[in-house]
């Protein structure tokens, strides 16, 4: 029975979409190392990645659950689906995020002192919908928190601009999909009152908006090249999640969402592994 749990929470908290954010947690991590961390420091940091993710997604779900009852989209999510029980998925937080505050101390000093506040924030954002729009942003700060992490988990410390760079990327890529994503609860979030920008400014401005934050987000990588030199290898990189924003956006228009989930999932899982692969590996091959 408890591995029949285990097993629908993995499933309820999408276990495999910590590949989203974990690339760029080892990208932060080997531009850091100026090449391979060690094999302890990739260990420590994709326990915390998964720990810290683990913890937000089971939080969200239990913060939720009355929202997600009432919601067509998500009523059969496993807690109003009565798959799971709330005390169930409440240890499975608590275990989840000792894993997180374990990892960050085994990796080093500044790394557990700082382990706190991306703690609170992957916890609170679960709230921030009900009182402020800009809960887009505060999803994206919570995944940028991960390469600056990675950064210092490597070096013990924030001296160059390179690792803020990175999580200003993470932070503007991550809202504008969020944006996007939120448009499927439009008429929902608005007979709530719950607070979110297609709620406040309608599907056909928000998804300007979200253009506009993925135009942030290239920005931030350009900035990051120009930063790093890493030469061709990394402009591939450019052009290639250049061309994926744009695609996705080409998916999605104000009066026909039915190709979201495939603007969200295609260039989501795409966009993080092309950064690593291309920046990652221009850093490698220059070590």
């Amino acid at each position: 029975m408890i591995l029949k749990n285990i097993g629908t929470t993995l499933e309820m908290i999408k276990i495999e979409h910590t590949l989203f954010a974990l690339p760029f947690a080892f990208l932060g991590a080997v531009l850091a190392a100026h090449g391979l961390p060690t094999a302890m420091q990739i260990l420590w940091i994709t326990l915390a990645m998964v720990g810290a993710r683990s913890t937000a997604m089971a939080f969200n779900r239990i913060a939720d659950k009355d929202y997600d009852a009432r919601n067509p989209r998500t009523k059969m999510r496993a807690i109003p689906a009565g798959a799971l029980s709330v005390g169930f998925v409440l240890v499975f937080t608590i275990f989840a995020a000792a894993l997180f505050l374990f990892a960050a101390a085994m990796l080093n000093r500044l790394t557990l002192l700082l382990a706190p506040v991306a703690l609170a924030s992957v916890v609170l954002y679960s709230y921030t919908k009900r009182w402020t729009l800009l809960s887009h942003l505060i999803l994206g700060w919570c995944l940028a928190i991960a390469p600056t992490g990675a950064w210092i988990a490597v070096r013990g410390s924030i001296d160059s601009p390179a690792p803020l760079l990175l999580s200003l990327i993470v932070m503007l890529w991550t809202a504008g999909f969020d944006v996007l994503y939120a448009c499927q609860d439009y008429d929902f979030d608005r007979r709530e009152g719950l607070h979110s920008i297609p709620a406040r400014f309608g599907i056909a401005q928000s998804l300007w908006i979200s253009r506009l934050l993925h135009v942030g987000a290239f920005l931030a990588l350009l900035a990051l090249y120009f930063v790093t030199h890493l030469g061709l290898l990394a402009i591939a990189g450019l052009v290639a999640t250049g061309a994926l924003l744009i695609y996705q956006h080409a998916l999605v228009k104000a009066d026909d969402l039915s190709r979201l989930n495939a603007a969200f999932f295609t260039t989501n899982a795409f966009v993080s592994v092309i950064l690593f692969l291309t920046f990652g590996g221009a850093s490698l091959l220059r070590s």
